[in-house]
């Protein structure tokens, strides 16, 4: 389980996309929207190693992660917590991500570890601190 709230966690499982924001150096906050996997008590992130955001996390591993599903009543649960990098690896937490999101459209690349490697993929591994959110039913 990612939260101890079964009503968060049942939601965080079922959905595939979240707003992450870190801090920049001066403390502003920057968000971007990401796809992400639950594996075990961690939410992973895919995505390119030469990122502003990857850098950031860098130097401050503060993060929080909004999960958010596409429609009506727009409930969320937002997850704060730290990031670790990953840069080796990688193969099963992105097969993890890509399951997530291939029934919207996105496929699994062919040769994944040259896919990896080409790209410069790295991992942000999210350990959860904290959990609040808004879960309505319709």
């Amino acid at each position: 389980m990612v939260s101890t709230n079964t009503v968060f966690d049942a939601f965080i499982h079922a959905h595939r996309w979240a707003v992450l924001t870190h801090l920049k150096r001066g403390g502003a906050p920057a968000s971007s929207v990401v796809a992400y996997a639950v594996e075990g008590d961690s939410i992973v992130v895919s995505t390119p190693g030469k990122t502003f955001k990857r850098h950031a996390m860098e130097r401050d591993p503060r993060v929080n992660v909004c999960v958010i599903n596409n429609r009506e009543p727009f409930n969320f649960v937002s997850i704060e917590g730290a990031v670790t990098i990953e840069t080796e690896h990688l193969e099963d937490s992105t097969r993890r991500v890509f399951e997530n999101i291939e029934e919207v459209g996105y496929a699994l690349p062919e040769n994944l570890g040259q896919w990896l490697k080409a790209s410069d993929r790295v991992i942000l591994r999210i350990a959860p601190k904290h959990f609040h959110g808004v879960i309505r039913s319709v």
